[in-house]
């Protein structure tokens, strides 16, 4: 009697290699069903199907296969058990010694805005079922779930090292495969359904291994859907992405994104805009007239900080934006896309790491966000909500008049991208300068006040939390500032207005603040 291996993958890819390799040179038999079966044995693969195996047919519009006992038993008996070498015995049941099974591409299809119905018919069970029971059994059961682990599985095979070490490893990234697949479908129904899950980790499979974390002794891995976000990204040349890469690409496109993003028709109805992002924080912004506009006027802004720093766009790159990219050292860029001829002239930067990243694939989900603390995690809905400037509330005798305005809005939104404390100086939808992550915000103020200067008379200023004291409020008035918006709300408010109309400064409540710790 020769060995049985059970094959029954959505993910075919190098399925035939591996049948092909078990038949002819370990003489396995195959069990499969369905469209496996198939596709087996359209590329000359013998098959024994499930339903003959089993002497019962697929029912129920195939949603029953494998749920039968001759498949689990042949699976779950333990060898060394004689209760269970007599009841296979008894029962006709014959060992399956390799199980290779992937499930149903549910993540796939949800990720295509499929309907509730589709959905639901895209749960597997079957496959689940195969693969614990595999898991469960492993010391007498090799369970394969990815093809990325056949050829290992293959090599040590043939050099008879199939030992019981590589079996728990490879049971545990089955467990791993399925808790990942049942967490897609919780979330799913979640969300479809507006419940409110006590478990709502989104179900991220490992994307890659990255060289390492924030310092090079840390370990660091990346997770994330495949056909959203970041791993759906083009890179069109440079070196491998980073841990600090990411975060910054992250932050730096997070921004951008405030201005609108694409380069169909739409793009023409939204300003030109341009981040440039150090360390997790802006250090330097603008709408421009057009993309090359933008860049120059946000480097202005802090070009010592921008060298080795990222750089967002949310328009098309033009090669005369890639000239002037090309005269200042950057890690990376990011933009919807990048013409030939700048990407022609950005290859001349072989390290320098080039993004394209679709308007289509950005996650415009409700994203939460986790942060790892000692013994849990803290779970908290993205920062996202779009404010409305016509409930703002004007709280001094003097009225920002149109242009100070538009300049409020701008910092504004960028402030809220900068670490707390914040203080963003704008003029002309301009950052002159940025004071981020004080512990106070008279501090944050003093720096970004002295970095601009001269420059920022006339500006504007963003503060992403209240003002306790109206020291701050007093020194943006040595400095010339025309105009503050802040969230309103400390108990000592009135002290700040009141220095305000001393200063013949407009100040606007927002009544939102915005944190970023």
């Amino acid at each position: 009697m020769s060995p049985l291996a059970l094959i029954s993958v959505s993910d075919k890819t190098n399925i035939i290699t591996l049948a092909q390799i078990l038949v002819n040179k370990f003489s396995y038999t195959i069990l499969s069903s369905g469209g496996t079966a198939q596709y087996l044995i359209d590329n000359g693969i013998p098959v024994k199907k499930v339903s003959e195996f089993t002497n019962f047919p697929e029912i129920l519009e195939g949603r029953v296969k494998t749920l039968h006992p001759k498949i689990h038993g042949g699976i779950l008996a333990k060898r060394s058990s004689q209760k269970h070498l007599k009841d296979m015995q008894a029962n006709k049941i014959e060992p399956i010694d390799i199980v290779v099974v992937n499930l149903y591409p549910f993540q796939q299809k949800i990720a295509a805005n499929c309907s509730w119905e589709e959905g639901i018919e895209n749960i597997d069970i079957g496959g689940p079922s195969m693969i614990r029971s595999a898991a469960k059994n492993h010391n007498d059961v090799s369970i394969l779930v990815n093809h990325e682990q056949y050829e290992t599985f293959i090599e040590l095979l043939s050099q008879g090292n199939i030992d019981q070490a590589y079996k728990t490893k490879l049971a545990y990234e089955a467990f791993q495969h399925t808790a990942i697949y049942d967490a897609a479908i919780s979330d799913w129904i979640s969300k479809e359904k507006n419940l409110n899950s006590r478990f709502h980790f989104d179900p991220y499979p490992l994307a890659k291994q990255l060289r390492y974390g924030e310092n090079p002794h840390q370990e660091a891995k990346w997770y994330g859907s495949r056909e959203r976000g970041w791993n759906a990204a083009n890179q069109l040349q440079g070196k491998e992405l980073s841990y600090n890469n990411l975060l910054d690409l992250d932050s730096a496109l997070s921004t951008v994104l405030e201005f609108g993003y694409g380069n169909d028709s739409e793009s023409r109805v939204f300003p030109s805009a341009a981040v440039i992002l150090k360390h997790n924080n802006p250090c330097g912004a603008a709408i421009g007239n057009s993309i090359e506009d933008a860049f120059q006027k946000a480097l202005k802004c802090d070009p010592v900080s921008a060298f080795g720093g990222i750089v967002a766009f949310n328009k098309n790159v033009n090669s005369e934006t890639a000239h002037l990219l090309c005269n200042i050292f950057l890690e990376c860029i990011v933009a919807p896309s990048f013409d030939k001829a700048a990407q022609e002239i950005l290859g001349t930067k072989k390290n320098l790491r080039l993004l394209q990243l679709n308007k289509e694939v950005l996650d415009s989900e409700k994203k939460i966000m986790y942060k790892s603390i000692m013994g849990g995690v803290l779970v908290q809905d993205k920062d996202n909500k779009n404010y409305n400037s016509d409930e703002w509330e004007i709280v001094t005798k003097s009225i920002p008049d149109e242009e100070e305005m538009q300049d409020l809005k701008f910092s504004w939104k960028i402030c809220k991208h900068v670490k707390s404390n914040a203080i963003v100086i704008a003029k002309e939808k301009t950052t002159l300068a940025i004071g981020a992550g004080q512990m106070n915000r008279v501090g944050a103020a003093k720096i970004a006040l002295e970095a601009s200067k001269d420059l920022c008379k006339g500006g504007v200023l963003a503060s992403d939390g209240f003002f306790p004291f109206a020291d701050t409020v007093e020194l943006a008035g040595k400095y010339g500032i025309k105009a503050i918006v802040q969230p309103g709300g400390s108990l000592r408010d009135k002290e700040s207005i009141e220095m305000c109309n001393k200063k013949n400064i407009s100040m606007i409540f927002t009544n939102q603040r915005h944190f970023l710790h």
